[in-house]
């Protein structure tokens, strides 16, 4: 596993004042407590119950201009499509629509949900390993943007699939670059051993022989090479390697006209250093500047992680030999990440007399019946009572979209706040909900 997912453990741990001093779309109210924009959280508690997801479209907006802005400046004809997997409800994605963002999607449903949150289909790219035959059928119907290719047997199928329909397929193809993206070993997609790409010593090969395929037209060249990443140096290493593939293709006098860079910027979850937009964008015009290729980047975290949380309520706090533990109602089936990844959240009282209480350690966990149902270990954090409330931070990437209903529990309701407005925007579901599709077999009724 590569370094630099987390601070060291024995860096000291930020108290709840700096991590929202941090978060401009949260602050402490002395009487209302945790704010998100100018609603209380615990209003929205009240309301809806626990756990719930609550999302800031200011902060989701704030964070798509100033990407938008690093890259103008940086003088890049580029084009923000938004990755979806991160978060793809439907309101979170009509803030992107709305700005005139692009979407990257991986999937036939994602596909049709980008299309009815209203985003155009020109402003669409197809990413991912294993595109069926359906799914691509859909994206030549749409007559999406481009299709990412990531293999030579990929090529042959869609070229087939494009003659046989009368289409024309503007094709990437998506280069795996082998660079070390310096982040967590399941979220690296750049090295020569994962999945992901054609390898790099066969783009140039390949990419004459797409120009000679039917229904394909490549455009250009695509690169991803890993999430939550902490340095600019893989970028450099990655863009350079691009830069050179561009340089071979043209001597060939085989057009490229675009370069998709991927996404990947990584966000601090806790106080580690992370990079700037800006310093991303001129990573990109180091590479690309005397080349003259349209820019594509497909960030999702950085988007919209900081602007969600996830609410929950302490069911009880146990004290065991193994020290203080802080049962909550929302658990691993909520938010997978801790679990999966040993990622680290900020975990922040919603009151502001629990804020600023002393504070010891306690693990944070859920109720359901795995170990790994664990949201921290040690965390410092005051003597909290049953019923009191918690924000769990940076969760509006990667929260929703990957929970389940595990033990049978219901998702969570989720919550979209605009300044001082907020409305549910997926309600949660009733128990019965959870096997209401299901049947029973005709001889067993």
């Amino acid at each position: 596993m590569a370094a630099a997912v987390t601070q060291p453990i024995s860096s000291p741990e930020p108290t709840a004042a700096e991590l929202i001093a941090t978060r401009p779309h949260l602050s402490m109210h002395a009487m209302d407590g945790l704010l998100m924009d100018d609603v209380p959280l615990n209003a929205i508690a009240d309301a809806t119950g626990t756990p719930v997801w609550v999302y800031s479209a200011t902060a989701v907006l704030r964070r798509y201009r100033t990407l938008a802005t690093a890259l103008a400046d940086a003088k890049l004809n580029a084009h923000i499509h938004y990755a979806m997997k991160a978060n793809d409800r439907l309101a979170v994605l009509r803030l992107f629509a709305s700005e005139g963002a692009g979407a990257d999607v991986v999937s036939e449903g994602e596909l049709l949900r980008a299309r009815a949150a209203g985003i155009p289909a020109d402003r669409i790219v197809f990413s991912g390993v294993g595109k069926g035959e359906r799914e691509l059928r859909l994206a030549l119907t749409e007559d999406i943007a481009q299709i990412n290719v990531e293999s030579a047997e990929e090529l042959d199928m869609l070229s087939a699939l494009a003659a046989s329909m009368g289409r024309t397929a503007r094709v990437a193809l998506r280069v795996n670059p082998d660079v070390d993206a310096e982040t967590h070993a399941k979220i690296t997609t750049g090295r020569a051993h994962n999945k992901f790409g054609v390898p790099y010593g066969d783009t140039v090969a390949l990419y004459r022989r797409a120009a000679a395929l039917p229904g394909i037209i490549p455009i250009g060249l695509a690169t991803h090479i890993g999430s939550q990443i902490l340095s600019l140096a893989p970028y450099r290493v990655a863009f350079a390697r691009i830069a050179e593939l561009v340089v071979a293709l043209r001597a060939e006098s085989l057009p490229v006209e675009s370069v998709d860079c991927g996404g990947g910027i990584g966000i601090p979850y806790r106080d580690e250093p992370a990079p700037l937009p800006a310093a991303f964008a001129g990573a990109i015009r180091g590479a690309f500047h005397n080349l003259d290729v349209r820019i594509a980047v497909e960030p999702g975290r950085w988007l919209v992680g900081p602007a969600g949380v996830l609410l929950a309520s302490v069911v009880l706090v146990k004290r065991a030999p193994g020290g203080r533990f802080v049962v909550l109602d929302a658990a691993m089936n909520d938010l997978i990440r801790p679990a999966m990844y040993e990622a680290w959240h900020g975990i922040v009282p919603l009151s502001a007399v629990d804020a600023a209480a002393p504070v010891e350690p306690a693990d944070v966990v859920g109720p359901i019946c795995e170990s790994g149902d664990t949201f921290a270990r040690d965390r410092m954090l005051p003597p909290l009572a049953p019923n009191a409330r918690v924000a769990i931070l940076d969760a509006g990437a990667y929260g929703s979209v990957m929970s389940s209903s595990y033990n049978a529990r219901p998702v969570a309701a989720e919550v979209l706040v605009d300044g001082a407005d907020w409305s549910v925007i997926r309600p949660r579901p009733s128990h019965a909900d959870l096997w209401r599709d299901e049947l029973m077999p005709h001889w067993r009724e």
